[in-house]
């Protein structure tokens, strides 16, 4: 029974992207847009194994995996480690809130001038952007559930003389896995999405750079075949993701998990 549930939800999944690949060659056959800016899903086909046997693809994936996940994870440590901060001395937080939301509405490509005249083309300016894309989703997250500890927990565990170390790692925390992992996976899509756009202004190889360049030299089906792959990555990335979180939160806090997002 359980098999025939997932191969069910599994076909349900794969249903639109099938339909949209029928819509796509339908539109190619009829000719409504020229070959040279929408070629037929046989061509991006070719297109992608050409790459794959000539190793061109898997240097892109390589380059942004590397700048997504460096970025990605800094960006974490740094979130966790200011968001217990602020937990742990909340009267120093108002110092900082104003500042705090005007970096947040700074868009990070807007940054992308400046960080070219600071330090060049190289890996930290484009691991720069990812860090600061997917900052803010997972430190406002983080601190919005340090913050919003359970109080009668939080009393209770005084009454039993725990200490502050005590209370964070016993009541806190476990209270709020939920919001970390949500603002973890949100930060997660924004690395990949701004890894892209960070390449295609600035970088010689990586997935972004990729789709700008072939643009350039009018190659669509190469610019498309960058688009489904780093798409594909991102989705994979999710599934792990969520299963990854799925081992920390148990029972009903996990259906929390799954209905929050």
């Amino acid at each position: 029974m359980k098999k025939f549930s997932f191969t069910y939800k599994l076909w349900k999944n794969f249903l639109v992207f099938f339909a949209i690949l029928i819509i796509w060659q339908i539109i190619y056959k009829m000719g409504i847009f020229s070959p040279i800016y929408l070629p037929g899903p046989y061509k991006v086909f070719q297109t992608f194994l050409a790459m794959v046997y000539d190793g061109s693809i898997f240097e892109n994936i390589l380059a942004s995996l590397y700048r997504v996940l460096v970025g990605y994870f800094l960006a974490f440590i740094l979130s966790f480690i200011l968001a217990l901060i602020f937990y742990l001395k909340a009267d120093i937080f108002p110092y900082f809130s104003n500042i705090l939301d005007f970096l947040k509405n700074i868009p990070p490509l807007g940054l992308v001038p400046l960080l070219i005249l600071w330090v060049g083309i190289g890996e930290f300016s484009k691991i720069s952007i990812v860090f600061m894309a997917s900052f803010f989703p997972i430190f406002l997250n983080i601190q919005k559930g340090f913050m919003e500890a359970d109080k009668d927990m939080v009393e209770m565990g005084r009454a039993f003389s725990y200490n502050d170390r005590e209370i964070f790692t016993k009541i806190v925390l476990p209270s709020s896995l939920k919001d970390i992992f949500v603002g973890a996976r949100i930060g997660l899509g924004y690395a990949y999405r701004s890894i892209i756009a960070a390449e295609m202004l600035a970088a010689s190889k990586g997935l972004g750079y990729l789709i700008n360049f072939s643009r350039l030299m009018s190659r669509t089906d190469k610019v498309i075949v960058g688009i489904l792959v780093i798409g594909f990555i991102g989705m994979v990335s999710d599934k792990i993701f969520v299963k990854f979180a799925s081992l920390f939160l148990k029972g009903d806090l996990k259906n929390d998990w799954y209905k929050s997002i």
